[in-house]
């Protein structure tokens, strides 16, 4: 992988884990009620569910890319085409509710960490997603483990440090992020991202 592939994946990985989702609403919610050092357990416990995702993936493309460049090509592009439809949903999407995760009663350490584990490794959506992300940055003609190995690595490494952000400040924000008008700010703008993100790397497909 070239350095200017991977800045552009830096900044894909970026766009990722900033974009509100499940993993960030789980995130906001231990903050706002644990604070940051707390919320370390259920942060580890994404990326774990993250990591699972991401090699269960890498194993399927790249047995993809071995036996069908035609086939891997032809998710390349339905993957530019759903980061796009992502982005629309992201628009649309409604203001998310913290209100009912706060009420639920305190819990231990790693019962958090299980949890959060889960919310990644059995959503669906982070499988299609990687499944439309990866090929955009393989070089179909060099060894894949390493390229999976750094986008990987990337993509938990960016996540790890997002989520304490938004741990942080959702302690320090609570109100911003109980806002619906700023969350619907918020999808608004990531939504446009996105499907400017899926136009480009279409293109860049040609």
């Amino acid at each position: 992988m070239s350095f200017e592939l991977f800045l552009a994946f830096l900044l894909a990985s970026i766009l990722i884990s900033v974009s509100p989702g499940a993993g960030a609403v789980n995130t906001m919610s231990n903050g706002l009620r644990y604070g940051v050092r707390n919320s370390m357990p259920a942060i580890l416990g994404l990326q774990v569910g993250y990591g699972a995702q991401v090699i269960i993936v890498g194993v399927g493309l790249g047995a993809l890319l071995a036996s069908s460049e035609v086939a891997f090509g032809l998710v390349k592009w339905l993957g530019a085409a759903y980061l796009v439809w992502l982005g629309y949903q992201k628009w649309r999407e409604a203001p998310l509710s913290l209100e009912a995760q706060q009420d639920q009663p305190i819990e231990s350490g790693s019962r958090r960490f299980w949890q959060a584990a889960f919310v990644n490794l059995i959503n669906p959506k982070a499988t299609v997603f990687l499944v439309a992300l990866f090929p955009q940055f393989i070089v179909a003609d060099a060894p894949q483990l390493p390229q999976f190995l750094i986008m990987g690595t990337t993509l938990i490494i960016v996540d790890i440090l997002v989520m304490v952000g938004y741990a942080s400040l959702a302690a320090k924000l609570s109100r911003w992020f109980k806002d619906p008008k700023h969350q619907k700010s918020q999808n608004r703008i990531f939504g446009g991202m996105f499907m400017a993100a899926g136009t480009a790397l279409a293109s860049y497909s040609r």
